[in-house]
């Protein structure tokens, strides 16, 4: 399991895609556990939960549509400690996808007093994330048609058309000279070339305004809202050709893209596939008494209720209902326990799944198995310096053991305590690698101890590792 948050990659098609990508929206639930194994360790009930949430979207889009509207999403609570994949499980279950996906803190809503950041705001980012996501695929969509148009305009700022008039008396713009350029800017030849371009700049006045609960900001672009009341105005820039092409690639595309399709895509995007990772979900539990700071995180259970059972939210690219966004909570429930969320919210989320700490055992395998593991992230970071870094399988199993009784005499932070003691342990390597190159460095069992012999023989351990 690594816990480094991974960037959501977004499907391509040649044609507008369907909701779920065509790659994965037929994966059975034991093709989603398989996909989720090759990057998390352990935790099956889990994944089995989140596979089973997923594979019912699919279904859902097969019932007669009388029944269709009817069938809510089975919203999930995941209990366990910090650093065991509660996270990077609907991350993956995201990517896997090519859903929406936002994480939010349930605590960040109680910050300021008893008001807090707006609940609607993660709806609203919800949406944010699914426009980018389709505007992102529309863009490869339209790629090929924009460098085509993107090469004209470079090859006419290197070589303006020049129009003859032929024997016939016919207007004729044959010039060899354009032709040889535009095999020379395919090849590459000119990129480090200067010219002069006009370049857009935005003549329309920016606002922010703050909506009354909890002050978050919406930004409003006055240009969008009132045409074309503001002209276009441009100024011209010495750019390299390299640099034009980016220019001109990013106007030609917004060209050729609907903004509106775009925009009616990522809002039945965002209402069908997408996924809210509520985290910290324990952190609002209310613990009895009814005074106090339990009075807003009532408060704030009582906000997420109508988002989470289904309500409309305005954002500035519509209205979005959350009737079927699929909605994920988390918490370590050290203190509180689920039964003391408000029972109406408890309601809504009736898959609970208890996720299991992590041991010596799991850490062995978090650092050989997983596709993206530690071991070789540090392997690649350091392979860029010409530094080969090798693992022994008594080296690996040396980490865990520290790993793991650094968390038993310490917080247990998971899975997490392993980015710390990797750091450490080739912190000296790292510092000094672009003076190893063409060096092996091999990490067995003696270079564990000696390189962690202050960490695992200093009771203080707090001085080293945090």
């Amino acid at each position: 399991m690594s816990l480094i948050p991974p960037a959501v990659s977004q499907p391509t098609s040649a044609e507008r895609p369907e909701p779920v990508a065509a790659a994965t929206k037929d994966l059975t639930p034991r093709q989603i556990v398989a996909e989720l194994d090759r990057y998390i360790v352990g935790q099956g009930a889990a994944k089995k939960a989140v596979a089973i949430a997923l594979r019912n979207r699919w279904r859902r889009k097969h019932v007669p549509e009388t029944l269709r509207d009817e069938i809510s999403p089975k919203n999930i609570i995941m209990i366990g400690p910090t650093g065991v994949g509660k996270t990077e499980i609907a991350r993956r279950l995201a990517k896997l996808t090519g859903a929406p996906f936002v994480k939010v803190e349930a605590s960040k809503f109680t910050e300021v007093g008893y008001v807090g950041r707006d609940v609607e705001s993660m709806v609203r980012d919800l949406v944010e994330v699914a426009i980018k996501m389709v505007s992102e695929e529309e863009r490869d969509r339209v790629k090929a048609r924009a460098a085509a148009a993107v090469e004209e305009r470079l090859v006419d700022a290197l070589v303006p058309r020049q129009r003859g008039i032929d024997i016939l008396g016919e207007q004729t713009a044959a010039d060899p000279r354009r032709d040889k350029v535009r095999r020379l800017l395919r090849d590459g030849h000119l990129d480090g070339k200067e010219l002069e371009i006009e370049v857009e700049q935005s003549s329309a006045p920016m606002m922010q305004l703050f909506n009354n609960s909890g002050m978050e900001e919406m930004g409003i672009n006055i240009k969008e809202s009132l045409g074309g009341l503001f002209p276009k105005k441009t100024k011209q820039r010495r750019v390299t050709v390299a640099e034009a092409r980016e220019l001109f690639l990013e106007q030609e595309s917004e060209k050729l893209i609907d903004e509106d399709k775009v925009k009616e895509e990522a809002l039945e995007r965002a209402q069908q596939e997408g996924i809210i990772f509520l985290d910290e979900i324990d952190k609002v539990a209310s613990r009895g008494g009814g005074g106090g700071p339990d009075v807003s995180r009532e408060g704030v259970q009582r906000d997420l209720l109508p988002i989470v059972e289904g309500s409309t939210v305005t954002t500035k690219h519509g209205m979005v209902k959350t009737d079927h966004v699929l909605f994920v909570a988390a918490g370590a429930f050290h203190v509180a326990s689920v039964s003391d969320l408000i029972p109406e919210l408890q309601g809504r989320f009736p898959i609970r799944v208890e996720l299991e700490s992590l041991g010596q055992a799991d850490f062995v395998r978090i650092l050989r198995e997983p596709e993206n593991s530690l071991t070789r992230q540090y392997e690649a970071l350091l392979a860029t310096e010409s530094v080969r870094v090798e693992y022994t399988e008594d080296g690996i199993d040396e980490v865990a053991r520290v790993a793991s009784e650094v968390n038993s005499r310490q917080e247990n932070i998971g899975a997490r305590r392993l980015h710390t003691v990797m750091e450490r342990l080739l912190e000296d390597v790292s510092f000094d690698a672009p003076a190893l190159a063409g060096t092996k460095v091999q990490v067995d069992a003696a270079y564990v101890r000696t390189a962690l012999a202050d960490v695992v023989t200093d009771p203080k351990l707090e001085q080293y590792i945090l």
